[in-house]
């Protein structure tokens, strides 16, 4: 079936999108110049909703509309949902993958569909999958400004523990820049920062809870921990408080949600990098629109993070 007629029957069916909308899925009726298909890593954290809600109103702007589905934190689901949108022949894809690697066949299946494909926070690592843009946070230069919140925090002394989420490469950039700002300080004389674990925290709640256990079981005089996202921090913080420990061990979150941004106001996590992912919705709706209006597509677009501690919280109207 021709392109142009199934991308017609896309738009009068749009109806039958929102209709069909559940577990995570939306759908956009509104949509001259055709729909973008969004898979997030998960629609049970508040980052990957925003990204989502700023790339539709900034989609809209352009004259598409934007059908999302949430991939559950499973590459395999996430391969399925970009087959869908396939046979939707949507305009464009988004994803934030659930895997960086594992993500590369569903890619490539986009790439021989002639469909163009971008990725926002989250990168692909796998190759021969062709992105046209990726747009994120610059999570490596996050990563470092979190160990320079934990450098100031401790006084440049201590151990600490790293809670992770090696799967995807924006974790991995942020557990790099930690790793490389620590290094870099340990030179000077008068710091001594040891990193004595680094566990997996599946970037949730639950699961970092567990990592956090595990490590402040196995060292009693932890001063420290850096959890790559606020689930993770908001998980580590609870271990603590159930070791009795929160006097003694400070927490490093990263994102700037609004839960984690209220922990920072009450103490609980010292500071986090935060980041802006209205931005990277709306730069990537941009670089959409840019590219099917001929412009030279650029390969990556880095948002920087800001430090953000308890001063900057108790001046947040957000937390008013």
């Amino acid at each position: 079936m021709p392109r142009r007629l199934v991308q017609f029957l896309v738009l009068a069916c749009a109806g039958l999108f929102a209709g069909c909308a559940a577990s995570g899925e939306s759908g956009e009726t509104d949509a001259p110049r055709g729909v973008i298909g969004l898979s997030v890593l998960t629609a049970n954290n508040p980052f990957f909703n925003e990204i989502a809600d700023s790339l539709r109103e900034e989609a809209a702007r352009h004259g598409y509309g934007l059908f999302v589905v949430s991939g559950d934190n499973d590459a395999a689901k996430q391969q399925n949902q970009v087959k869908d949108f396939i046979v939707r022949d949507v305009a464009a894809i988004v994803l934030t993958p659930c895997d960086s690697k594992a993500v590369g066949p569903a890619i490539r299946e986009a790439n021989a569909a002639g469909i163009p494909v971008f990725t926002a926070d989250i990168a692909c690592l796998a190759p021969d999958a062709e992105v046209v843009t990726h747009v994120a946070t610059d999570n490596y230069g996050g990563g470092r400004a979190a160990a320079q919140a934990m450098l100031e925090a401790l006084g440049g002394r201590g151990k600490v523990a790293i809670v992770d989420y090696p799967e995807v490469e924006s974790v991995i950039l942020r557990t790099r820049g930690f790793e490389d700002e620590m290094a870099e300080a340990n030179k000077q004389a008068d710091v001594n920062v040891e990193i004595v674990a680094k566990l997996p925290g599946g970037g949730n709640r639950e699961l970092g809870n567990k990592a956090a256990q595990d490590i402040l079981q196995a060292h009693d005089d932890l001063a420290g921990i850096f959890a790559i996202n606020d689930p993770s921090a908001l998980g580590a913080r609870a271990a603590v408080e159930s070791a009795g420990r929160e006097d003694q061990v400070v927490i490093i979150g990263f994102d700037g949600q609004l839960e984690g941004k209220q922990a920072i106001k009450q103490g609980k996590i010292y500071a986090d990098p935060i980041q802006f992912p209205d931005k990277i919705g709306n730069q990537t709706a941009r670089a959409i629109a840019a590219y099917f209006e001929g412009e030279q597509p650029v390969s990556e677009i880095l948002i920087p993070t800001k430090l953000y501690r308890k001063t900057d919280a108790e001046h947040d109207p957000a937390l008013r």
